[in-house]
């Protein structure tokens, strides 16, 4: 099998193909699908149809996986029950163990809508993730796209002065700050502690291509040494300017495509779909085996 690559514009996103995710791949494979995620930072595969079993083994061949945010549900006094079979990978649905769409009130809407703000998944933490890989297994018939936003081009555009402003600046993220704007408060402090709140600098040099790069998004709720709303208006500005037409790509699922971001590079959001039809995603996500990502030198 023959990696070919087709960008779908220039050094930001790829339709990558020749090769069928089933199957175990060999290294350089592996090492080709890494290199191109380093220049276009969204990766775009069609046609992969993979069973729940298949996307995991795929998704380890990049790094160990993690649960990011399930953790905060598991903390709950009555955790949900699961609709998948393997627990590391992630529900992206509004559909219950059944396979029903869910009522408005309930808590998958909540992620569903805290889905459409734009951030990195598991940004909260330490260490952060690297890669998401999200498989379609059914799309809405209108509506439900995904948007990625290219955080190294946004820097790039940024004037000297701000980048001169940002240098040493750090934000603060938490886990449950995108849920909290959305005005889902209810939560018990086991659930708030299960993630522990985390400092990372504003500017950040990516680990594999080099480039300096925003690292903002709706899990970034302070930035240190300012007041609260100082910093949110600073970050508010940073993302206003990160997520312009210029800098977004717009993905339009199909049935068995997988997408797989760079999270250290990219800001991404889902768009709005009918919550009565069904929409259902998995998605797998490794953290940064490379540690923590650097600040910009």
């Amino acid at each position: 099998m023959t990696l070919s690559i087709a960008p779908l514009s220039p050094g930001f996103v790829a339709e990558l193909s020749g090769v069928d995710l089933r199957e175990k791949l060999d290294d350089a494979v592996i090492e080709g699908i890494v290199k191109a995620i380093d220049r276009y930072a969204v990766v775009v595969f069609r046609g992969q149809p993979l069973t729940e079993e298949q996307q995991i083994a795929f998704a380890e061949r990049f790094g160990p996986l993690d649960i990011g945010l399930k953790r905060v549900s598991k903390a709950g006094q009555a955790a949900p029950k699961e609709r998948l079979k393997n627990d590391i990978l992630i529900d992206i649905s509004n559909v219950d163990a059944d396979g029903r769409p869910v009522q408005r009130t309930d808590p998958k809407i909540v992620n569903n809508i805290a889905n459409q703000l734009w951030h990195s998944d598991s940004s909260f933490q330490s260490p952060p993730a690297a890669y998401s890989m999200l498989s379609a297994q059914t799309v809405a018939r209108k509506g439900g796209d995904t948007e990625f936003a290219d955080m190294r081009a946004a820097y790039d555009a940024l004037d000297e002065d701000m980048k001169a402003e940002l240098v040493e600046l750090v934000g603060e993220h938490f886990a449950l700050h995108s849920r909290e704007i959305l005005g889902a408060d209810n939560w018990t402090q086991a659930q708030k502690d299960a993630i522990p709140r985390v400092h990372w600098p504003i500017v950040r040099s990516h680990p594999g291509s080099g480039r300096k790069l925003l690292f903002i998004g709706a899990h970034a709720c302070r930035v240190l040494g300012m007041t609260v709303p100082e910093g949110r208006m600073l970050l508010q500005d940073l993302l206003e300017h990160a997520t312009q037409r210029e800098f977004v790509y717009r993905h339009k699922w199909t049935v068995d495509d997988l997408v797989i971001w760079d999270n250290r590079a990219t800001l991404h959001r889902g768009r709005r779909f009918d919550f009565t039809e069904k929409r259902e995603m998995r998605r797998s996500t490794t953290v940064d085996a490379s540690g923590l990502l650097p600040a910009a030198a």
